[in-house]
């Protein structure tokens, strides 16, 4: 990961109007970008109204086809979408929905990987025996899309400890890290456990020990 991310630019912007299962529904200012080093078409949701925030609350959100689309019960992506965006709406800021499928090792070896989870390996485990990373993300395209929409400190929506240690090094001060909802059930409960156990999320679980 380099500790400077060349610059990017704001390529187009459009008001989408979302609404969830549940009938949350909300317009978002969607936001595309040019430049970005990993030449990823990420986006860019901007919630509320930033400008009200001393610190807009930011969410680094990867994508989940299973959870965020299908509702997947095997992890709690979904959910915390869910959760995010009503939370940054409230508060003024942005979601960054980055395409990082399966944390950077795509949809195809993460299903491949689920096999090997119902085995009896856990998700980093699976990812491992894989010959891929526990997880392989890189977060300068968040920080580049960050300058582009001149946000240069954030509040960051998130139980992953790694996110905010990135960001940082990349330049963007992190002044607040602010956890997300517990979203347990017994279909997550041991890839809840395995993200507290294996990459330090703080996730209160009664089951972490």
């Amino acid at each position: 990961m380099s500790t400077t991310s060349p610059p990017a630019g704001v390529r187009t912007r459009v008001r989408i109007p979302l609404r969830f299962p549940d009938g949350y529904a909300v317009t978002t200012e969607v936001v595309t970008f040019r430049g970005l080093t990993d030449g990823g078409e990420h986006l860019a949701l901007v919630l509320g109204d930033p400008g009200v925030a001393t610190t807009p609350l930011v969410r680094l959100h990867s994508e989940c086809l299973t959870g965020d689309v299908f509702g997947s019960a095997r992890c709690d992506c979904g959910r915390q979408l869910r959760e995010a965006v009503e939370r940054i709406t409230d508060a003024g800021g942005v979601l960054l929905y980055l395409r990082q499928e399966g944390r950077g090792i795509g949809l195809y070896n993460k299903l491949d990987a689920y096999r090997l989870q119902d085995r009896g390996l856990d998700t980093y485990e699976a990812n491992l025996a894989l010959g891929l990373p526990e997880d392989a993300r890189d977060y300068t395209a968040a920080a580049q899309m960050l300058r582009a929409l001149s946000v240069d400190r954030i509040r960051l929506l998130s139980n992953n400890p790694d996110k905010a240690v990135q960001l940082e090094a990349l330049g963007v001060p992190v002044t607040e890290r602010v956890p997300t909802g517990v979203h347990l059930s017994a279909a997550n409960a041991r890839y809840l456990a395995a993200k507290v156990t294996h990459t330090h999320h703080t996730i209160d679980l009664p089951l972490a020990g």
